[in-house]
């Protein structure tokens, strides 16, 4: 019998994905585990298998439909069978999903995508110089340099036409300042001044306009729900860190790659863990009518992209040595540049660190991650001249750990034990290496 192929669903509040390229037509033979078509998901852009090997078919929606999650979206049909009676469709429809498809089997990159999308371009009219033909953000640029839109009887310069096609800009609707009316640049970028005016009246420009769709779209939904919703109740501990750094130090020295060396995330991932496990109420979810405490520790590890943050998670990070978790948190920051991730790197996450301190930021205030309780926000290592418990200075390596917390769930005194143990942990690094 027909063998459905359904729109995945890849976390807890997903409701829904964007179909952004077909991989296959309708009618192409397949195999199970091959990658038949590309879904926005709220965080990245995923590939969805087929089930079992056999002929795509029954393809229902194009390129650009919003799909909700479990929904049918093709089947795979062995030779001879045929579609479920509701599932057949019109000559017309066929017709129309195949050019859809045939249009979506030349593939770009997200920020070209979005490129493209922001400058109204025909993706069939740029040449892709990525990896299989993909077209990149250059081969945009590119296009857009060369791009001659305005010809015939629009009298401009060539720099006009030049800027004209980059900003989008209908020269026709300019009146030139040049000899017989000829439209110059400065014509142009009047024309763009006076079309970005603010509401407020004030000529400030617009020099890029930053459509708030996919992972953008869902960040900023996330974030205004969580600050609208969850009361945030913020706490701050300066934790010494030369214990655990000299402790690391050793470790490293005994590995032969620098590949194998273990990261100070990692060690950070392996006592957050810990002290969730003693402070389980900061490891749970919120609902309008409970609280579930989670009996697993996924720690979620906040990565930045071109596109915006996603959390790749460290699954069951309390049972795991410190080496494999840097290990992991290695490759899943490699596969999220390459975007390469599977959706079970990103789901079930049950608390959120965010490290900011490569930037040089000294301490900040992170918002919680939906449904989630908690984040802990981790900055960068300072030195700090201390005095030591005989009142002698000493220069000690210091890290402030900032910690949100939804107040809902738990009290000060909750969220201030969690923090205690964590420098507890920190402070007597080898409970790290058990």
């Amino acid at each position: 019998m027909p063998k459905e192929i359904i729109m995945p669903k890849f976390g807890f509040t997903q409701e829904e994905s964007e179909i952004l390229e077909w991989l296959n037509e309708e009618g192409d033979k397949v195999e199970k585990g091959d990658p038949i078509a590309v879904v926005s998901t709220d965080k990245i852009s995923m590939e969805v298998e087929s089930p079992e090997t056999g002929i795509l078919s029954g393809i229902r929606y194009q390129i650009g439909d919003l799909v909700p999650v479990t929904e049918i979206i093709a089947y795979i049909l062995q030779p001879g069978e045929k579609l479920p009676e509701t599932e057949k469709k019109t000559e017309k429809q066929s017709g129309e999903s195949k050019k859809s498809i045939e249009k979506a089997r030349k593939s770009a990159t997200p920020i070209a995508k979005k490129l493209i999308e922001e400058k109204s371009l025909d993706i069939n009219n740029i040449t892709g110089t990525g990896e299989k033909g993909k077209i990149t953000k250059t081969d945009v640029e590119k296009f857009l340099s060369k791009k001659k839109v305005f010809t015939g009887k629009i009298n401009a310069t060539p720099s006009a036409r030049r800027i004209g096609a980059e900003e989008n800009v209908s020269l026709s609707e300019i009146v030139g300042s040049g000899p017989d009316s000829r439209i110059q640049a400065g014509d142009v970028h009047k024309k763009i001044l006076s079309s970005t005016k603010t509401v407020t009246g004030s000529d400030i420009p617009i020099i890029r306009t930053i459509p708030l769709i996919g992972m953008r779209k869902t960040i900023a939904q996330n974030m205004q729900r969580s600050m609208q919703e969850a009361p945030h109740m913020t706490l701050q501990i300066d934790i010494p860190m030369d214990a655990l750094e000299k402790m690391r130090k050793e470790i490293n020295s005994e590995q032969g790659k620098k590949s194998d060396r273990v990261s100070l995330t990692a060690f950070i991932t392996k006592a957050v863990a810990l002290s969730l496990k003693r402070n389980p109420i900061l490891n749970s979810q919120y609902s309008e009518k409970e609280i579930k405490i989670l009996g697993k520790i996924h720690v979620g590890i906040a990565t930045d992209l071109d596109d915006g943050l996603i959390v790749p998670v460290i699954h069951n990070a309390d049972q795991k040595d410190v080496r494999l978790i840097s290990k992991e948190i290695n490759d899943l920051a490699e596969r999220a540049r390459k975007a390469k991730l599977k959706p079970e790197d990103l789901s079930n996450g049950t608390f959120t660190i965010s490290n900011l301190g490569m930037y040089e930021i000294d301490r900040f205030t992170a918002i919680i991650n939906p449904p989630q309780t908690a984040i802990l926000a981790v900055g960068k290592m300072n030195r700090y001249l201390i005095p030591t418990d005989n009142d002698i200075l000493a220069i000690q390596k210091i890290i402030s750990f900032n910690l949100s917390a939804d107040h809902r769930v738990m009290d000060g005194v909750q969220a201030a034990k969690f923090l205690s143990d964590l420098k507890s942990i920190i402070l007597e690094p080898k409970v790290l290496l058990k």
